[in-house]
């Protein structure tokens, strides 16, 4: 029987321009090394991080994900590592950490950059000593993987003085870099036709050929959104036209066609308009899930 790929294979095995970055990734795969994945917003290192976990000895365990830039700076801590009672005013029980959670598993470190440097200490000696201590409780091992994603730029925060050096230098031992969109033109038909599959198969719908003008223009347009402009691009465009055709129009001065709000409103409008008011089909059809759909509704003032 044919050996199954490896999800890094199955997600960059196509592209030549990411032959390179396949081959270190398989290798650190089967190691726990750190792994830093540098690169642009929306150039897919998110999805790649989710690969290298789910082929390395870890992928049945936990895989965990944390954006400092998602958090208040006072909450980082404790989310990092979790706290027991009495650990400050309030903290009546305990909350386990993403580290905790992520036992035996891998953590991922999305925004790196946005790290703020009074948590770096911490992270440093988890990195080096795998040690940590709940906010409140004792000192204790873990048993982690980590994966950090980060911008292209962080060594020149490092020399700025906004990044440790030595958390850099501890988190980069598999440093890989990915090439943004605009690096990839001659792949570009490719990528488009596997997004276009993708994202018909999760609407349920057949899939339509895309035109020659929308080929022409996606090879010459810089793509400052990477694979998310790309994707958010073709998912409106089919969501907004059931024609057999895909003719996506070209961005207007350099970003998307429409501002992403609007489009995100219409297209709800119009799924549930598509599926007469029915929520659960609605979903499904924008692949998102019911309480998503429901809270951008509200949102939205459509509810």
């Amino acid at each position: 029987m044919p050996v199954e790929a490896s999800p890094l294979v199955r997600l960059l095995g196509d592209f030549a321009s990411l032959r390179d970055v396949l081959h270190a990734l398989e290798r650190a795969a089967a190691t726990d090394v750190p792994v830093l994945l540098l690169g642009e917003s929306g150039s897919g290192r998110s999805r790649i991080a989710h690969a290298i976990h789910e082929t390395s000895g870890r992928a049945e365990a936990a895989l965990v994900q944390v954006d400092p830039a998602t958090l208040p700076a006072e909450l980082l801590e404790s989310e990092l590592f979790g706290y027991r009672p009495g650990a400050f005013t309030g903290a009546s029980g305990s909350q386990v950490g993403r580290v905790e959670r992520a036992e035996g598993g891998t953590l991922i470190l999305d925004q790196l950059e946005e790290l703020p440097m009074a948590a770096q200490p911490k992270l440093l000696r988890l990195l080096a000593e795998r040690r940590y201590a709940p906010l409140g409780g004792r000192e204790r091992t873990a048993d982690v993987r980590f994966i950090g994603i980060g911008a292209a730029d962080l060594a020149q925060r490092v020399e700025a003085g906004v990044f440790r050096r030595d958390l850099y230098h501890r988190i980069e031992v598999m440093s890989v870099r990915i090439p943004p969109l605009r690096q990839r033109r001659g792949e570009m038909g490719s990528l488009v036709d596997r997004m276009v599959r993708d994202l018909c198969t999760r609407m349920e719908r057949p899939v339509p050929a895309l035109s020659e003008r929308a080929r022409r223009w996606m090879e010459d347009y810089d793509w400052p959104g990477n694979l998310r402009e790309l994707r958010n691009v073709l998912e409106r465009t089919l969501i907004l036209d059931p024609s057999e055709e895909l003719d996506p129009p070209p961005p207007r001065g350099g970003e998307p066609p429409l501002p992403l709000r609007d489009v995100e409103r219409e297209a709800i409008r119009r799924a549930l308009a598509w599926t007469r008011g029915h929520q659960g089909n609605a979903a499904r059809l924008l692949g998102i899930s019911r309480k998503t759909l429901w809270e951008k509704r509200r949102r939205y003032g459509l509810a």
